[in-house]
């Protein structure tokens, strides 16, 4: 496999990184997204037939791309029908529990999920108080990405690495990490809104603590459908139904469930409730298929580079790849990253032996692999899907949110960097 062949890939993450800010206008129309995507794609395609790829193609587009949009919008359809609102006192306990809660969602519900049922009342509830940046920055941090671990539903690189065989409950083996990263964060979060909240002025205070609207919950029969989704994932595979080994369309039945999941929370969840309390629109998840039909496409050739050339590119060891995992995930997107290295550990099975396999590769690399697409997602906005629209609701919401760079520097390798370090340390 030519690796010129893979520069349409490359292309398409360039695309994705730099035009929210190059070309903000232009880039956040949906349409010249899918223009991308099939400018950089369909040609790619056409020369894959040729060269008698088509079998590759297929499989990435049918068993990849069909089931992980299935999945990305039946969540967000659902969580969609869920609305939390209210106005609480904006104490640094109150304020670390809504984080923590969302710590715990992010990995039932998906990082998006989780973060817009909960970015709003967190930014209501502390409406009243000056010093609010830095709950922004860390809910991006734990609800937006570190909480999302723990099940495939939790982040896209986990359902990919779903995909290609990693059971279900194997995401469970990630609580330690989970629980240590999310719990450090979670008490630099307390300590530093401890010492904001004390420099609030009397007066805002006051305000907080005297406008106060009740927590409520409405759409609660989409938690139903919820837990629908998370048992389709959990027992419809190859796993427990074993002719799916023989015919893999028969792996579609999950498919199946998760849409009509999506069907019946469409069908019972009260219109006004999702489409003008929660402000719910479809741009968001045709933004996102449109943007991962041209990704998918075009890593075709590199995931087959990536596989033939594993031994070539200097990683030998569970730390390496925690790192370079993170570090692309973090300035491209973390979904074809990890699926990138993922086809990198393929060809790296004689060298670690082939006793502890989980997806095809050893077992140390997948936790390596799907640690470090999780975590580094947060270090910067383009890092995952739900950074930008939180900091796009908390600009809408008058606050005032660091640069591109500036959220690096003041926050990511502050604060971000040492933690995943450490957690690195102790769990790799």
């Amino acid at each position: 496999m030519p690796l010129w062949l893979s520069l349409p890939f490359v292309a398409m993450l360039l695309f994705i990184a730099i035009g929210p800010l190059f070309f903000h206008h232009w880039w956040e129309e949906n349409k010249n997204k899918l223009k991308i995507s099939l400018i950089l794609g369909v040609p790619l395609a056409i020369l894959l037939v040729v060269r008698g790829l088509h079998h590759e193609l297929i499989h990435q587009m049918l068993f990849d791309y069909v089931p992980f949009i299935i999945l990305l919008g039946a969540l967000f359809v659902i969580t969609g029908g869920i609305h939390l609102k209210g106005d609480i006192e904006a104490k640094p306990t109150v304020n670390t529990l809504f984080l923590a809660i969302g710590a715990v969602l992010a990995s039932f519900m998906g990082t998006t999920g989780a973060a817009m049922l909960l970015i709003r009342p967190v930014i209501k509830t502390n409406s009243e108080r000056k010093f609010k940046v830095h709950t922004i920055l860390f809910f991006i941090a734990i609800v937006a990405n570190a909480g999302g671990m723990l099940t495939p539903l939790g982040d896209p690189p986990l359902f990919l690495l779903y995909l290609r065989g990693a059971p279900f409950s194997w995401f469970f083996g990630l609580v330690g990490p989970w629980l240590f990263a999310n719990a450090l964060l979670l008490v630099i979060y307390f300590l530093l809104d401890s010492y904001y909240h004390k420099k609030e002025s009397v007066k805002a205070i006051v305000e907080d603590r005297t406008h106060i609207e009740p927590i409520r919950l409405k759409g609660n029969l989409n938690f139903v459908f919820l837990i629908g989704v998370v048992l389709a994932v959990a027992f419809l595979n190859q796993q427990y139904i074993h002719a799916i080994h023989e015919n893999h369309y028969l792996g579609f039945i999950r498919e199946g469930v998760i849409l009509l999941m999506a069907i019946l929370s469409l069908v019972f969840t009260n219109n006004n409730m999702r489409y003008q309390e929660n402000k719910f629109t479809w741009g968001p998840i045709i933004e996102v298929a449109y943007l991962f039909l041209g990704i998918f496409i075009t890593m075709v050739p590199a995931l087959l580079y990536l596989r033939e050339n594993a031994h070539s590119f200097g990683l030998s060891t569970p730390t390496h790849f925690y790192y370079a995992t993170g570090t692309l995930s973090a300035f491209l997107d973390n979904a074809p990253t990890a699926v990138s290295f993922h086809n990198l550990a393929l060809g790296m099975v004689d060298q670690f032996g082939a006793s502890a396999l989980v997806a095809h590769i050893p077992e140390v690399l997948l936790k390596a692999i799907s640690l470090g697409a999780v975590f580094f997602g947060a270090m910067t906005y383009i890092g995952n899907g739900p950074n930008f629209m939180v900091k796009a609701i908390a600009e809408e919401n008058k606050i005032e949110m660091p640069s591109f760079f500036g959220y690096i520097v003041k926050f990511s390798l502050t604060v971000l960097l040492p933690v995943y370090i450490v957690t690195q340390l102790i769990f790799l």
